[in-house]
């Protein structure tokens, strides 16, 4: 963990030094926000490697995915998912996000409350609700990023979201 800031802070410290040395980092196709859930974890990078984007995209991990996103339980996270998604494309250039919430999540019981995903419509309309808020907010801060949103059953079959 240590070594981990350490590395991390060269790099920032090297990069205020060297304009242009952050491009460097390369190019993803994407930034992948998921929820932490350790169930849908090999679900996940087959869906996205079915999609042709193994080991083209940045991944970021955050409980709820969405709600983990915006969230006025947890404003911290909201914190993170910009830092990360702002470096994302500063870094590795993406030029689109990919949201893929969950089935059966536990943050969203946590967070909204288990009225919020009672039955298999009402959980839908919760996530459709969120997805859309998140997208909405994401394009009006980086209006060039396409934004795909999705929700994931426990197989792992993902339904998209217009």
């Amino acid at each position: 963990m240590l070594s981990s800031i350490a590395l991390g802070g060269g790099v920032a410290l090297l990069s205020s030094f060297a304009p242009g040395v952050a491009r460097a980092a390369g190019h993803a196709e994407a930034l992948l926000l998921t929820c932490m859930d350790y169930r849908l974890a090999n679900e996940v990078e087959s869906y996205m490697s079915a999609r042709g984007l193994r080991d083209k995209y940045d991944h970021l991990i955050l409980a709820g995915a969405s709600l983990g996103a915006l969230n006025d339980k947890y404003p911290a996270w909201n914190e993170i998912f910009w830092t990360h998604l702002d470096l994302a494309v500063q870094l590795h250039e993406v030029h689109r996000l990919i949201v893929i919430d969950h089935r059966d999540c536990g943050a969203y019981k946590l967070v909204l409350g288990p009225d919020a995903v009672k039955d298999a419509e009402t959980e839908w309309k919760s996530h459709v609700k969120q997805l859309y808020a998140l997208r909405s907010q994401v394009t009006g801060r980086h209006p060039h990023l396409e934004v795909e949103i999705g929700l994931m059953a426990l197989d792992g079959k993902v339904t998209q979201i217009v």
